[in-house]
């Protein structure tokens, strides 16, 4: 019996490529292998619906707890890998254990960006990256009054959302000039931070960070301009890393994140990788690019999977993303980077309208505020264009 197809990272790409394998009909072995202790979950609510105590436990599997028997998938969680080798095609556990694989898919995700500050490992600091996380921050917040964010990015402001919903005094401290800046225009960062305003959250923009001040546990942020941020709970939300160490310890390339072509190949022979950890290239950009998102994670790994059994494989996606605050929808299409000018398509203080990016006259990207109608005819019309990728 040959050995089985392998996949490293129990995430939306993982559980993504072992359902399709199984779709398509591949009869051997699979096994899923996941670092956490928790079965393959949806990221996206952890800092809203799931922080909040709307959302339970099991309504964030992505699968029900029968599917892994019933689709013949070995599901591994709590298990770490710490070495690849290409050559023999095996794997080798923490604990020493062996695995060897015909084909081996790496979905290992992203990590929590740190932050080298002191006071970082006081107790009441967190950071928000799985369901454990979001468990502690969860239990944290039932007692604390002040909360200072460090990063005003996506996750700094959704958290942001949720903990103001909760009556909670808001910090968010940013290093640039105003939120969302590596992601959006300045019309949609103001757009954000005169909502996070109109709900009392206090936006300390072009503030850097000196440390995380108290004895036994956070007490508060103190500024590089000296003023000091009270709190009782700080997160610290400066974005997340691809988790890129195993590939490159085995001589795989790396780039930014785990480099593999249009069918998710790496530079080993019969390895593949998928997800938020990797850079493929994307001839509608021009460039390589690396995609965290939940439609990155699922497509790739579906492709990835189907490159996996032979199938002639292109994966060059319009990307898409959202982002939720409070009752205001974020739907992004396209990437914005390298844009010479916007248009704006309704009014901002009617709270619906979109602002499409420009390169000359080539569309790159739209940023839609609740307003799901432009955002999916923005995907259509990104969809048709096919650029040469740049050498």
């Amino acid at each position: 019996m040959s050995e089985p197809i392998v996949i490293v990272g129990a995430g939306q790409a993982g559980i993504k490529a072992a359902e399709t394998l199984r779709l398509k009909s591949y009869e051997s072995d699979i096994l899923l292998i996941g670092e956490e202790k928790w079965p393959p979950s949806q990221r996206p609510p952890l800092s809203k619906a799931y922080l909040k105590g709307e959302l339970s436990e099991d309504r964030l599997l992505l699968k029900a707890a029968d599917y892994y028997d019933k689709a013949r998938v070995a599901l591994t969680t709590g298990s770490r890998v710490a070495a690849i080798d290409p050559v023999g095609h095996q794997l080798t556990f923490t604990d020493g254990r062996t695995q060897s694989w015909s084909k081996l898919l790496l979905t290992t995700g992203t990590r929590a960006r740190t932050l080298p500050l002191t006071g970082g490992d006081l107790e009441g600091v967190f950071s928000l990256r799985g369901i454990d996380d979001t468990k502690r921050i969860g239990l944290a917040l039932e007692a604390a009054q002040s909360v200072a964010i460090i990063g005003g990015g996506y996750i700094g402001m959704e958290f942001a959302a949720v903990v103001r919903s909760l009556g909670k005094q808001v910090t968010v401290i940013e290093a640039q000039d105003r939120i969302l800046k590596r992601s959006v225009a300045p019309e949609i960062s103001s757009f954000f931070q005169d909502l996070h305003a109109s709900h009392g959250v206090r936006l300390a923009l072009g503030e850097g960070v000196n440390c995380i001040v108290g004895a036994d546990r956070a007490e508060g942020v103190e500024l590089a301009s000296g003023e000091m941020v009270a709190a009782d709970l700080v997160l610290v939300a400066a974005g997340a890393v691809p988790v890129t160490e195993l590939a490159e310890a085995a001589g795989i390339a790396v780039e930014r994140g785990i480099v593999v072509d249009e069918a998710c190949r790496t530079s080993a022979p019969d390895i593949f990788a998928a997800g938020d950890c990797t850079v493929f290239p994307s001839r509608r950009y021009g460039r390589r690019i690396g995609l965290e998102s939940v439609q990155n994670a699922s497509d790739q790994g579906k492709a990835a999977a189907l490159s996996m059994l032979g199938e002639q494989t292109i994966y060059d996606p319009v990307p898409w993303f959202w982002s939720d605050q409070y009752d205001v929808k974020l739907q992004i299409a396209g990437l914005s980077a390298g844009y010479d000018r916007t248009e704006l398509v309704g009014e901002p203080g009617e709270g619906r309208f979109a602002l499409r990016y420009f390169a000359g006259d080539t569309l790159l990207a739209v940023d839609a505020v609740n307003d799901p109608r432009s955002h999916m005819m923005a995907r259509k019309e990104i969809a048709v264009r096919d650029h040469a990728l740049a050498a």
